[in-house]
């Protein structure tokens, strides 16, 4: 697995590389955000927030742009459920406070390279259908992409995920601790906050919040809108 390294502190970044080598993985590192931009796309990107010339969640949404469909793992000291939220919003896959173990990381590493490709477990449901119609809303599950009234809605991973899982339901409400096991399994630290803070971020992106009914202190249900 080629690896790109987004870190700018070198007794962080070096032990690093060294590390994820002996677990068969090569690490390209690059200190800034303009390198990392003109690096070559790889296999994943390992995303530091704190750099010295853009701010990393800055970094996320133009990685996403300039490469689709490579994974995103941010690795950050900023530990705070806000900073967790934020960077997941950014569009991250997945998110590793530091300090952490070097093993941790290579398991978040091949768990997320296991949902991107498809070949294991995944932070949702994976629905049989190619592809689910609510109303006026559209899931193309082999595309991970959404429209509303044929037009496309741009989501985080974390805001696709969870749109799935309620999808998955059938307009059934879907328990709270339930949508935190799906979407959020493989973070440390996701809370009922994390959770509502995308469900408001969903009900915008989709344009009316009615898209998603509250059911208070129990769970959420997706609605088909006409």
């Amino acid at each position: 697995m080629q690896l790109l390294l987004v870190e700018d502190d070198d007794a962080i970044a070096v032990p690093l590389v060294q590390g994820l080598a002996r677990f068969g993985m090569t690490a390209h590192r690059v200190a800034t955000g303009a390198q990392a931009l003109a690096a070559a796309a790889p296999d994943m990107v390992l995303l530091d927030l704190g750099l010295p010339d853009i701010d990393g969640v800055d970094l996320c949404w133009a990685l996403r742009r300039a490469h689709h469909d490579v994974p995103i793992i941010m690795v950050t000291a900023r530990r705070t459920e806000a900073d967790l939220v934020r960077g997941l919003e950014g569009g991250a896959d997945d998110y590793v406070a530091k300090p952490f173990r070097i093993r941790e990381l290579v398991a978040r590493i091949r768990a997320v390279d296991r949902r991107t490709r498809g070949s294991g477990a995944t932070t949702g449901p994976v629905p049989a259908e190619a592809a689910q119609e609510f109303g006026r809303l559209r899931i193309d599950h082999a595309a991970r992409q959404v429209s509303v009234a044929g037009v496309p809605v741009a989501l985080a991973p974390r805001e696709y995920d969870l749109l799935v899982s309620l999808a998955a339901r059938g307009g059934a409400v879907v328990l709270r601790p339930a949508l935190l096991d799906s979407v959020w399994a493989s973070v440390p630290g996701a809370s009922g906050k994390t959770l509502d803070f995308h469900v408001a971020s969903l009900r915008r992106k989709l344009g009316d919040p009615a898209w998603i009914e509250t059911r208070r202190g129990v769970g959420y249900r997706l609605v088909a809108l006409d």
